[in-house]
Formats: structure tokens, sequence, C-alpha cells
């Protein structure tokens, strides 16, 4: 099959209907394998799956790198989404946050320089830096574009009034954020906003960081490295309590004759053309269960079974283990 596309907002920006994160090629989710990874970027490219996402900070600056040569000789057929903010160093557990001017432009420099392009498609704002206005920041990303640099904008984890004076400074085509069965705190006050000044929706972990596929039985299952042992909902009888939700995603998706995981991405796709999700795996095999995903129709008698099995708040634990700061054991989609 070939992926359908979407339009994010009102932009003018179109993009596969669902994307690939491509984060968990390089580091948090344990070990990785670059030739699967490319092998799987590849293959996305080939069901139609345009819209590649990562980050300065993965890695760090190895997954920019990786997505760089994985797309070198394909370029034209990819939508390359990537961000800047979030400053590590040397020190593997530390992390900042930047939105300065100068450093958003230095930061767009290495970017471009890691990933082998003249231009980034859409480059976010991975998280608003609390010491800089955003109208400085947004202003510094407006430049880049204006120089070609940057073709279209966008912001990850914004409140409803960064969105605002984001959008009286320049057009934001996408707001990265959050947003499965699992975790839905943006769709009260977010989602509305976005879509009232036009902007896409980018729907990240849509299926709960693995957990909504159902391969997740135990915390055993999470290999060496991952980061997912430090997060509360992963944790003691946090992990106890989301294990049954699950169970309850299995029959929904067993009454229609997919995965959980694929009824987790269905559930997201279907609340609006302007919503993409980016799912991220490293193998194709998931990949391509993923893309099944766009197949999958949720009817009203769907969504309200849903509701009623897996209401808004019945997940167990935050999504992270102190959303004041950027943990040392969290690193940020």
């Amino acid at each position: 099959m070939t992926l359908r596309t979407r339009s994010l907002g009102t932009s003018g920006l179109v993009v596969s209907a669902q994307g690939l994160g491509c984060m968990g090629m390089s580091e948090f989710y344990g070990p990785g394998d670059e030739t699967e990874s490319v092998a799987t970027i590849h293959r996305a490219l080939d069901l139609g799956v345009n819209f590649l996402d990562t980050a300065d900070m993965y890695g760090p600056f190895l997954n920019e790198e990786l997505v760089g040569r994985a797309i070198a000789d394909r370029r034209h057929e990819v939508v390359l989404a990537t961000k800047f903010g979030i400053v590590r160093s040397s020190d593997p557990v530390a992390r900042s946050i930047r939105g300065d001017a100068a450093y958003v432009h230095a930061a767009c420099e290495a970017s471009l320089g890691r990933l082998g392009v003249d231009h980034i498609d859409l480059y976010y704002q991975h998280r608003s830096d609390p010491a800089v206005p955003i109208e400085e920041t947004v202003g510094a990303m407006a430049e880049l574009v204006a120089e070609g640099k940057v073709r279209y904008l966008g912001l990850s984890e914004a409140s409803p009034d960064t969105l605002r004076r984001a959008c009286a400074v320049h057009p934001i085509a996408a707001l990265q954020s959050e947003w499965s069965l699992w975790s839905r705190d943006i769709e009260a006050d977010i989602v509305p906003t976005a879509r009232e000044l036009g902007i896409g929706i980018v729907a990240y972990s849509p299926l709960g960081r693995g957990f909504l596929t159902g391969e997740i039985t135990s915390p055993e299952d999470f290999p060496e490295g991952d980061f997912r042992k430090f997060l509360p909902r992963f944790t003691g009888d946090n992990f106890v309590r989301n294990i049954a939700l699950v169970d309850r995603v299995r029959e929904l998706a067993s009454a229609k004759g997919c995965t959980p995981g694929q009824f987790a991405l269905a559930w997201v796709l279907g609340h609006g053309d302007d919503v993409v999700p980016i799912p991220g795996t490293k193998r194709r095999t998931y990949l391509e269960q993923n893309v099944d995903a766009a197949d999958i129709v949720l009817d009203a008698a769907d969504l309200a079974a849903i509701d009623e099995l897996f209401p808004p708040d019945s997940t167990a634990g935050s999504r992270y283990p102190d959303m004041s700061s950027i943990s040392a054991a969290t690193p940020e989609s």
C-alpha cells in the first residue's frame, strides 16, 4: 500500500498521514542496529511514509547523522523534521534549554551539517526556554525561513498562550505533543487552540512508548539501557494497573481484527485530518504493522467503547518523573 497524505493545519505543508519517529534508532530504547534502522527508513519511504522526525539531542547528534546518511540519495522523497532547544553536554545526564536568537541560528547550521541537507522542511523548538521570550525565539526561526534554510516552523509541547504569541510573530505549521490513548491531556485546551490558529498536530508516542502494543508484559521486557525503566507509568503498581488497561485495548482490537498497536494508532488517526502520528520504530516489521493501521476505521460505537473501557484519566502515573524540569533519565520526544 501507499500511505495517504494529510495537510498540517492551514500551513500548506503536506506530509504522509503517518510519520516515522527516528529517536529510538540511536538512543533511549536499548541497543541500536544502524543497518536495520537505515533499512527501516528506506522501507518507510517505499511505503509512502515520507515524514521523518529527528532532533539534535537524540544521541546526542547521532540520530541526525544516521537519518542524513539514510536519506542521502533520497532527499527529494522526504519531508524532514528536526528540533533544537534541549542542550546536552559531555555529561550524559545533563540537560538545559536554550531559545536565544544566537543559539537558534547556530543550532540550525549544525543540524544542516549533520543531516547533510541545504534546508530543513519543518524546524521545531523542542521546548520553550523560560528565560527567553517566545517572540525572540520564533523571530530567529523566521529569519531561517527568510534565508531559505527552513521551510516551516513548529513548536513542541507548547501551551496555548505560547502558541498564540508565536503565531503573532510567524505562522506555526505544527505542534508536536504526546497524544495517545493513555496521554490525552492536550485534548481540553491545546488541541482546540491549535485548530483555532490553523496549526497541525503531530502526535508523538502514539503507542504509549510501546506499551499500547501489548508486547510489554513485564518490567523485565525492557532491554539494558531502556529509559522506560525510569518512567512512573512503567514502574511498580502503576505498571500493574496500566497492564490491565492494555488488556482492554487488546479486547477492542481483537473485535476489529487488528493488533492493539494498530488499534491505538487508528484511534489517533481518527481524531482529524490535521493529526499526524509519528510512531517510532527501528524495525521494518513494526513499521509495516503501523502503516497498516491507516486502513482501520473506528466508528462512533468504537469510540464510545474506548471511553468506557479506557477513560481519559485512567492511566496510572505521570508521563515523566518531574514535568517541571528535564530529568536525567528522561528524553523528550
